[in-house]
C-alpha cells in the first residue's frame, strides 16, 4: 500500500476530469462517433421489439415452453456464424452491416404489420425470429470485426465496452418504453416503431469514411476459409479456453431472459410493466458492467475479471430466483446484469487482442457462435426445466453450473495469460512510457506487465 500524502483536492479534479476523458477516447474517432450515435435509438427500438415479442408470445399461448421454442428460433442460427465470419473476412464490412440492418428493418414491418392487423399467430413469430436470427449471424460477425476497423487496437477494450453502454443504454429505456407501450397501444406498435429505428443506425453507417481496406483473402474458396478458421482456434489453447467458457455460461445463464415473463407474471404477480421494470433493472447493472470496462486502459487482470464477474453473477442469479418482491428482484438483477457485462466484454477483448488481423472475422464468428449461438439450448432448456421444475429453480440450476464453470476456466487461464502478456509486453515495447501517470495509479497502464 502507497504510504504518500493524498494529491490536493485540484489534483484529484484533474485526475478525476483525466478518467472521464480516458473512459472515453474511442470516441475522438469520427467513424466510431457517427456508428455509436446511429445505433443507439437501434438500439433502443431493438430492446422494445424483444420485450414486446416475449409479450406476445406469452399471450398468446400462455406457455413456457413457446417462450423457449421462440427463443430457440431466435438464437438458434447463430450456430452458423463462423459463416457469417468468413463472410467478414472476405467483404467490406460496412457494406455488410448496411444490408443487415435493412434486412432486419424490413423483418419488423412484417411482424408489425401482422400484429397490427389482427392474424398473428405463434409460428409467425416463429418464422421471423428465425429469419431475425439468419440476418444476425452475419450481423454480429461484421460488428464486432468492424470495430477496430474505426479505431485500431490500441482503442479496442474502450470501443467495446462504449459500445456495450450505448447497448445497455437501450436496454435500459428500451424495456420501458416497452413496458408503456405494451399497456397503452399493444405489441404492433413497438415492432413498427422498431423498424423506424433502423434508419438512424443505416444513417451512421452511410456517414462512415474508412480508408480503403487491404485486399481480403480471397484466394481461397469459403469452405477453405471456414476450414482454416475452425483450426486456427482449434489449435490456439488461449482462444480455446475463452470460447469454451463463454459457451457454457452462455447456455446456463439464458434461462432468465427466457423465463422473465413467467416472473413478472406468476412469480411476482405484475404485468408487462413489471417485466419491463425487470429488464431495465438488468440493463442498468450491465450499464454500471461497461462503464468500469470503459475507464480500463490495459489487459491486466483480464482472465480474473472473467472468472470473479461469473461467481458474482450466479450467486446473484441464485438470490433474484428467490427474491420475495420485485425491489429485492429488481437489486439482484443490477448485480447480475453487472457481472454478465464484465464476463462477455472481457471475453470478447480477450478474443479480439489475440486474435490474428486476417482471422478476426472468423474467430468473431465462433464468439457470436458460442455467445448466441449456443443460446438457443439454454431456451430449450427453460422451456422444459421451466415446466417440470418452475422457474425459480432452473434459473438457481443454471446459476450453479456456472458456478463450476468458472471453476474450471481459473484452471485453464495459463494459455489465456501468457498471450494476453506477450501482447502486452510487446505494446510495451512499441509505445513511450508514459510521463504523467502516478508510480502508483489505479490506472492500468498500457505496457503493464502484470498478470492479465
Amino acid at each position: 500500500m502507497s504510504t504518500a500524502p493524498p494529491p490536493p483536492a485540484s489534483t484529484s479534479g484533474s485526475g478525476i476530469l483525466a478518467r472521464i476523458r480516458l473512459s472515453a477516447r474511442a470516441l475522438r474517432h469520427r467513424n466510431f462517433r457517427l456508428f455509436l450515435s446511429g445505433q443507439f435509438l437501434s438500439l433502443i427500438g431493438t430492446w422494445v421489439q424483444t420485450v414486446a415479442q416475449a409479450w406476445l408470445v406469452y399471450r398468446l399461448s400462455g406457455s413456457s415452453v413457446m417462450l423457449g421454442l421462440v427463443g430457440f428460433a431466435t438464437q438458434a442460427p447463430y450456430l452458423l456464424a463462423p459463416i457469417g465470419g468468413v463472410l467478414a473476412d472476405r467483404m467490406n464490412r460496412r457494406k455488410l452491416l448496411i444490408l443487415t440492418q435493412s434486412l432486419s428493418a424490413v423483418q419488423a414491418l412484417i411482424l408489425a404489420a401482422l400484429t397490427l392487423s389482427g392474424v398473428v399467430q405463434v409460428w409467425h413469430v416463429f418464422v421471423l425470429a428465425l429469419l431475425l436470427g439468419f440476418i444476425g449471424l452475419f450481423d454480429i460477425t461484421a460488428r464486432q470485426s468492424f470495430v477496430v476497423e474505426m479505431v485500431g487496437k490500441q482503442d479496442l477494450m474502450n470501443a467495446i465496452a462504449l459500445n456495450s453502454t450505448a447497448f445497455n443504454l437501450g436496454r435500459i429505456v428500451g424495456p420501458s418504453v416497452a413496458g408503456l407501450l405494451l399497456a397503452a397501444v399493444g405489441e404492433g406498435w413497438c415492432f413498427l416503431i422498431n423498424s423506424g429505428s433502423f434508419f438512424s443506425v443505416i444513417a451512421g453507417l452511410a456517414l462512415i469514411r474508412i480508408p480503403v481496406p487491404a485486399p481480403r483473402e480471397r484466394s481461397h474458396s469459403h469452405f477453405d476459409q471456414l476450414r482454416q478458421g475452425i483450426r486456427y482456434v482449434r489449435h490456439s489453447a488461449p482462444l480455446r479456453a475463452l470460447l469454451v467458457n463463454l459457451g457454457i455460461v452462455s447456455v446456463m445463464n439464458y434461462p432468465v431472459i427466457v423465463l422473465m415473463p413467467i416472473f413478472a407474471d406468476r412469480i411476482l404477480s405484475g404485468g408487462p410493466r413489471t417485466l419491463g421494470i425487470l429488464m431495465s433493472s438488468f440493463g442498468v447493472g450491465a450499464l454500471i458492467g461497461a462503464v468500469y470496462m470503459a475507464t480500463r486502459t490495459g489487459l491486466r487482470g483480464l482472465s480474473r475479471t472473467i472468472v470473479r464477474a461469473t461467481v458474482i453473477y450466479s450467486v446473484a442469479l441464485i438470490a433474484f430466483a428467490f427474491a420475495p418482491n420485485i425491489p429485492l428482484a429488481c437489486l439482484f438483477l443490477v448485480i447480475v446484469g453487472f457481472g454478465i457485462m464484465l464476463q462477455v466484454a472481457s471475453t470478447n477483448t480477450g478474443l479480439q487482442t489475440i486474435s490474428e488481423d486476417n482471422f478476426r472475422g472468423r474467430v468473431m464468428g465462433f464468439y457470436g457462435m458460442m455467445f448466441l449461438g449456443l443460446a438457443p439450448i439454454g431456451s430449450l432448456l427453460a422451456g422444459w426445466l421451466g415446466d417440470w421444475i418452475g422457474a425459480r429453480y432452473t434459473v438457481a440450476f443454471g446459476a450453479v453450473v456456472c458456478i463450476f464453470a468458472a471453476a474450471l476456466f481459473n484452471r485453464q487461464r495459463v494459455p489465456v495469460v501468457a498471450a494476453l502478456r506477450q501482447i502486452m509486453e510487446g505494446t510495451a515495447r512499441m509505445m513511450p512510457a508514459p510521463v504523467d501517470t502516478p508510480v502508483d495509479s489505479p490506472v492500468d497502464a498500457p505496457g503493464s506487465t502484470s498478470t492479465p
